[in-house]
């Protein structure tokens, strides 16, 4: 929490804006979810770790499973990211797809270093069996599909 002098000694709390605040809360909702799932992590322990109250959390998400959407849709986010940055770059040494798509693969393999984000992976797909969540985790994955396909320009029925 950010403080600041106040008069007579006392800390002033200065604001965080939401977008900020939501980031936060995200990154220790990821956290929670690796270690315990979706149905096993609890929002009062998000919002503690994440140094907020329960009703703010919920301010911010509405419920329990936005925040676990919002958690999957970054979780993805920043796997699209390296891919298209990585793509982009095997594209300029040599553009042939296959090269391009191992690269890819290569990135991947360095993310999924991160135990977080692959405990992450593994809990969105256990979660599928809410219907909200799976329509969250196939349209991350067709966004995931578009880009390789896109970024590799291999073909795309060839993918699969």
């Amino acid at each position: 929490m950010n403080e600041t002098a106040a008069p007579y000694g006392k800390p002033r709390r200065t604001r965080v804006p939401a977008e900020e605040r939501r980031a936060e809360i995200v990154a220790a909702a990821l956290t929670e979810f690796a270690v315990t799932g979706y149905a096993g992590t609890s929002t009062e322990a998000i919002a503690r770790r994440a140094g907020v109250s329960q009703p703010y959390l919920f301010q911010l998400f509405g419920t329990k499973r936005d925040l676990f959407i919002a958690g999957i849709r970054h979780g993805f986010s920043r796997t699209r990211l390296a891919f298209e940055t990585t793509g982009r770059a095997a594209r300029a040494e040599d553009p042939d797809p296959h090269h391009i798509l191992h690269a890819m693969g290569d990135r991947y393999h360095e993310l999924l270093q991160d135990r977080e984000l692959l405990l992450c992976q593994l809990q969105a797909y256990a979660a599928c069996e809410d219907p909200e969540i799976r329509a969250a985790v196939r349209g991350e994955w067709v966004q995931m599909y578009r880009l390789v396909a896109d970024v590799s320009g291999a073909d795309p029925h060839k993918l699969a």
